[in-house]
């Protein structure tokens, strides 16, 4: 029997070195030609690096999509680069071929990426680059020079715009109030379309014991650029800090965003660079409250929080913004939302901060008419949830793409996770407002979905697989099993309000068929025939859905379509595979499959993963999603069930110490494993 094999070829390391470093991600060989960014975000602005001294490659902001670039369809927007800056050091501009030394480290605990190099003999620089977690529209970048011989620099802060925004208009101005100077630097434009309005605004941030504040100079140089410079002259052995405080938004989220951007941009002036580090840090510090440590395994533990990081900061409570595939490390997949946000992200989420969690379903909740509508447009009832959405929840796949009209099973993932988070809130109120509507209505649309062929023959025919090189297919095993399951959820909601359920839906639920072939397999769809699949499907019946429990026939799943799962395939499947093997008892297998969950698709200098083996579209938030499920619910044996958040039998390797993950649920449990 072909297995998933092991390999791994990197071009590139990650410096660990102690346990303090699993908190740490350092870049010390930096090859602008092989180099894909590491992200700081704060759930709403997500700043992806540079290779380059003093830049930031884009500037993404959540939630604020328009139409331009790929398919036809809208695309998450870029805001204007509000973070570049220039930095001359007597009178010569540096660049990635005038520096030495360039290093760059993320610090997750403080979610801080530290940029470090020389400039020859005459200065050594250093920049902290953070995206507020207090401040969701403000970001930060602080800058220390320390000067090897006397010296005069000239720091600039640039705005740029990217070539999508049109109508750039810049504007400089200057607030005296007594015992401080507040300089602004603001650019506002509109999207591609014209229908939104973005702006950006900062300012610089002087520390007192600086003495008095250098003159700013503003220079426009072209309608796409302005900057804010000043000069400075150092001496021997002195370090001369100062930081930028700049914030964005748009029109989706402020009515006069340009006013807006400005006056966040005040505030995190006068709040002062010490002030706002401080805050940020114990956002985080609360965040990471609920965390996860392999004693003996630190490196190991560092590639756990690596993931965590980045769902934890591509996503923030109350806002109901959603989690695209690629979070908001740039512009992959247009930024929409797909079944990649219930199925494999929203579970470590639900697990481990059900606030964050609840955004996700609240971005759903608002967009309810809207899939309303979409099942009405194909003559059906109830709720039929776009295969990709964005802004207004309405279909948004390219229409080439036969994933947006036939790909129904995620409907039954969104209404999979609204039942999951009351599982584990057992919150009644959200439940009467928001979760049982949008799972009556999935249900509704399932009850019309179906031809009613006879008993136990309801069938759910021309659909797109979770498998998705299997298009027009009928009773697909993972949208029928996740059609049952929503069927029933609804069901078990109305019981939870003392409402009268549809009694249709059990009707329904009882007779959608999972077919198998005569060995017992079950059958992906129809008329599958053991052809290589893109990703898992039937596996995914046995977990997450927990809809197959007998473990005969989990293996005997697993044993059948292992060998036929694509190694080109996204990187989530194998998340999957190594929870069932785990829960098989095999807990050395199991290990293996975990480590090729992930560590193939790392890419330089950081290592953030890449979709695929040897793809270059990283961050990919849904591998981080399945992988951080093969440790929460494989490893450490969570389970969420009516119940709320309980632990099943589940084994670590003999060469791990222990697993211990911190935080867990609404009250904030601790669960361990140690090896057997």
């Amino acid at each position: 029997m072909k297995r998933f094999f092991f390999l791994i070829v990197l071009g590139f390391t990650i410096q660990f070195s102690s346990a303090q470093n699993a908190w740490k991600v350092t870049a010390d060989n930096i090859h602008p030609n092989n180099y894909y960014g590491v992200t700081v975000v704060n759930g709403v602005i997500g700043v992806v690096s540079s290779p380059e001294p003093m830049k930031v490659k884009d500037v993404v902001l959540n939630g604020t999509y328009d139409y331009y670039q790929r398919g036809r369809v809208s695309n998450i927007l870029k805001s204007f680069n509000h973070l570049n800056m220039n930095l001359d050091v007597d009178g010569q501009r540096i660049s990635r071929a005038t520096i030495q030394n360039y290093t760059q480290e993320l610090d997750m605990q403080s979610a801080t990426l530290t940029t470090s190099f020389d400039v020859s003999s005459k200065a050594q620089v250093e920049t902290q680059l953070l995206a507020l977690r207090h401040l969701p529209y403000t970001s930060l970048i602080k800058v220390s020079i320390t000067a090897k011989e006397d010296i005069k620099i000239t720091p600039m802060s640039v705005i740029e715009a990217p070539v999508h925004l049109r109508d750039v208009r810049n504007y400089y101005s200057e607030i005296d109030r007594p015992h401080v100077l507040i300089s602004l630097m603001t650019s506002v434009g509109l999207s591609p379309s014209g229908r939104l309005k973005v702006a950006a605004s900062n300012s610089f941030l002087f520390e007192e014991e600086h003495g008095s504040e250098p003159r700013l100079i503003h220079e426009d140089w072209d309608y796409n650029m302005h900057l804010t410079k000043f000069h400075k002259n150092l001496q021997a052995g002195q370090t001369y800090t100062f930081a930028i405080a700049a914030s964005t938004c748009s029109s989706e989220q402020y009515e006069d965003p340009h006013n807006e951007a400005e006056r966040l941009s005040i505030y995190a002036k006068l709040e002062g660079t010490d002030r706002l580090m401080k805050r940020h840090r114990a956002a985080w510090d609360e965040l990471w409250e609920s965390n996860v440590t392999i004693e003996g395994e630190e490196e190991l533990t560092r590639d756990i929080r690596f993931a965590l990081y980045h769902l934890y900061s591509f996503a923030r409570a109350g806002t109901a913004f959603s989690l695209s595939p690629m979070g908001l490390s740039g512009l992959g997949y247009n930024g929409h939302v797909f079944w990649d946000t219930e199925l494999w992200m929203f579970p470590p989420l639900l697990m481990l901060h059900p606030e964050i969690a609840r955004s996700l379903l609240d971005y759903r909740f608002e967009r309810l008419e809207a899939a309303k509508q979409n099942a009405f447009a194909h003559g059906y009832k109830g709720a039929m949830f776009p295969w990709e959405s964005a802004g207004d929840g309405y279909e948004d796949t390219p229409v080439w793409a036969l994933t947006g009209p036939f790909e129904h099973h995620i409907s039954g993932c969104i209404a999979w996770a609204h039942w999951k988070y009351f599982q584990v809130t057992q919150d009644r109120l959200w439940l009467q407002n928001k979760g049982y509507p949008v799972l009556k209505e999935i249900a509704d649309f399932w009850c019309s979905r179906v031809d009613r062929n006879g008993t136990g023959r309801y069938d759910i025919i021309n659909v797109v697989a979770a498998d998705e090189w299997a298009e027009n297919v009928d009773n697909n095993a993972f949208t029928n099993a996740v059609a049952i399951l929503s069927l029933r959820y609804a069901t078990q909601a109305a019981e939870q309000l003392g409402l009268q359920a549809d009694p249709d839906w059990n009707l329904v639920a009882d007779n959608i068929p999972v077919l198998t072939f005569e060995d017992g397999v079950t059958k992906e769809h129809a008329t599958y025939e053991g052809e290589e699949i893109k990703q898992a499907d039937v596996n995914l019946l046995a977990y997450p859905l927990r809809l197959i429990t007998d473990n005969e026939q989990i293996r005997k799943d697993l044993e059948y379509y292992e060998p036929v799962m694509s190694p080109t395939g996204p990187a989530m499947g194998a998340g999957i595979l190594s929870v069932l093997y785990n829960r098989l008892g095999e807990a050395d297998r199991s290990a293996e499959v975990f480590q090729y969950s992930y560590k193939r698709n790392e890419v330089p200098p950081f290592g953030v993963i890449a979709e695929t083996a040897g793809g270059t579209n990283p961050y990919f938030a849904t591998g981080a999603g399945a992988m951080l499920q093969a440790v929460l619910a494989g490893f450490g044996g969570l389970e969420i069930t009516d119940e709320g958040i309980q632990q099943v039998d589940s084994a670590i390797p003999a060469s791990w110490k222990k697993i211990t993950i911190t935080g867990v649920g609404n009250d904030d449990k601790t669960f361990s494993v140690n090896p057997k």
